[in-house]
């Protein structure tokens, strides 16, 4: 069994992780991809949506695709956050699967991974997917800082880089703006209804 792990605090999830998640499940040839949500984020704010909401917009965003899936691990009271800690927990838990860790390339690059060798060290693979403001000899230089066998279980994947995120999602909403085809039609309903990341529902937490 070749499994996909796809980390983040999706936050909210939009169409852009679907896509890398999806694309890279074919190009790796993945039975499935688990998506990981994290209950923080130590090199970044903190997660605006609560936990059971980011919960219940991922699983209505990845329905449709039965080759997606949710482990929670790193959602727990006692979680980490850190990914070093994380992995080998997913090590032992699916322990006869070929795991393969993916992510874009500025959470690579611009954020410090804590015992990135301890990371690597319980993946088969490592698959980063391009961005489009990210320069690729960055990544680069990342690589050549790896040993030659941490190197070899890196891959950039033949994506299109894109520029989607969470980020601008959540701007769109702080003005006003629609962030319809931004987002899955169920993401895109449940924070209407809930009127999740506008200036109102922040002050009201």
């Amino acid at each position: 069994m070749k499994l996909g792990l796809f980390g983040g605090t999706f936050d909210p999830v939009h169409n852009a992780h679907l896509f890398v998640a999806e694309s890279a499940r074919v190009e790796l040839g993945l039975d499935r991809m688990i998506f990981l949500p994290a209950r923080t984020a130590h090199y970044r704010a903190a997660p605006v949506a609560s936990v059971e909401e980011r919960l219940a917009m991922l699983r209505a965003a990845i329905a449709p695709n039965p080759y997606f899936a949710i482990d929670e691990t790193d959602l727990a009271e006692n979680a980490s956050g850190y990914s070093a800690d994380l992995v080998p927990q997913l090590r032992a838990k699916y322990a006869d699967a070929e795991l393969t860790f993916v992510v874009g390339g500025d959470s690579l690059v611009d954020s410090p991974w804590l015992r990135f060798s301890v990371v690597l060290a319980n993946l088969d693979g490592f698959a980063i997917a391009p961005r489009a403001e990210r320069e690729p000899e960055r990544v680069d230089r990342l690589m050549a800082s790896l040993t030659p066998d941490e190197r070899r279980k890196l891959r950039v994947l033949d994506l299109p880089a894109l520029n989607g995120s969470a980020t601008l999602v959540r701007a769109q909403l702080a003005r006003g703006a629609s962030i319809r085809y931004l987002v899955p039609d169920a993401v895109w309903r449940y924070v209407a209804e809930r009127g999740l990341y506008r200036p109102s529902s922040r002050a009201s937490r």
